[in-house]
């Protein structure tokens, strides 16, 4: 089994990627994640996966590398994930019965075989009409802070939501793993057993 190497500072993606493998080594990235100007949802969550990937395979050459973005946005406005439970609110109240695209990127590197592959899953979601006792009683049960959308969807989360639409049941937590599974088919890579 070739090195692989998960370049995420996240528990669930490292949960997600358990589900095909035990045999991988997680590195955070800590790379800038702000938005560049004029830079659609798609793109941003794209270069950000790159970007991840790239960072960590630098020091890492025979390595497979992958990197993960998700973004997201309504009414044409990129949706900024919460750093507190009362920017979680604010966001909640404000998110209540609209409809949410998120963008789930994935990208796989190895840099010593000079290959790159990229994928977008997008996501579309409808939020439930949310009251506020509803939003409050979620926040005391979750903490969704760093989570787009203020939706924790691996936990309560889904509870404030009335559709989800994605060929990918799992990029709406942040990796989506059928397109990941695809770019190691190409490699030859097949897990059998963790």
């Amino acid at each position: 089994m070739p090195s692989i190497i998960l370049a995420s500072s996240s528990i669930y993606r490292k949960q997600l990627l358990q589900r095909l493998t035990n045999k991988f080594k997680v590195i955070s990235p800590n790379v800038n994640e702000k938005k560049l100007t004029n830079e659609t949802c798609k793109d941003r969550a794209l270069r950000l996966a790159t970007l991840k990937a790239k960072t960590i395979s630098n020091d890492n050459n025979n390595s497979y590398v992958i990197g993960s973005d998700q973004t997201a946005e309504f009414d044409s406005i990129q949706i900024e994930k919460p750093k507190n439970n009362n920017e979680s609110f604010d966001q909640l109240i404000k998110l209540s019965g609209k409809k949410v695209t998120f963008y789930s990127a994935v990208c796989l590197i190895n840099k010593s075989k000079k290959i790159e592959y990229k994928d977008v899953e997008t996501i579309h979601v409808r939020y439930k009409i949310l009251t506020k006792s509803l939003i409050s009683s979620y926040l005391s049960n979750e903490e969704p802070n760093g989570c787009l959308g203020s939706i924790k969807s691996e936990g309560l989360g889904m509870t404030l939501l009335e559709k989800i639409v994605s060929n990918d049941p799992t990029a709406i937590i942040g990796l989506p793993l059928l397109s990941l599974i695809k770019m190691f088919e190409l490699e030859k890579i097949y897990f059998n057993g963790k």
